[in-house]
């Protein structure tokens, strides 16, 4: 059973009365904004401190540097990430969240959650 918390929040984002329509096109642009196999974990990588392109890229087990810089350029232009080129010598760049992107976040730990949750009911299926 839902809280009244939760019913509210639900509320926010829907229109009164429904609009499935434009309820499926807000999904499908937050699809294409974070959607794919690697951007939400490059997030995480980013909003755990990793700020190197080394560094992002060892955090996420997987990913190809090319893919990486791929999804790297794509969040630049949706404006989640800010890429900043710092004049040393080599030059060294780094991505920062930006507040956008943060404003992603509760909805990162839900999905977070949702994962445990789902993966623990997985394991205990059988049982």
């Amino acid at each position: 059973m839902q809280n009244k918390k939760q019913v509210e929040t639900v509320n926010e984002g829907l229109a009164n009365p429904r609009n499935q329509r434009q309820e499926v096109q807000a999904l499908q642009d937050t699809i294409y904004v974070i959607g794919g196999k690697w951007k939400l974990p490059i997030i995480n990588s980013i909003c755990n401190g990793n700020r190197r392109f080394r560094e992002i890229e060892r955090s996420i087990p997987g990913i190809t540097t090319r893919m990486l810089s791929r999804e790297l350029k794509e969040m630049e232009a949706n404006g989640l990430i800010l890429r900043t080129v710092i004049p040393t010598t080599p030059v060294g760049v780094e991505y920062i969240s930006t507040e956008y992107c943060q404003s992603f976040g509760r909805i990162i730990l839900e999905m977070i959650n949702w994962g445990k949750q789902h993966r623990e009911r997985l394991m205990h299926q059988g049982e």
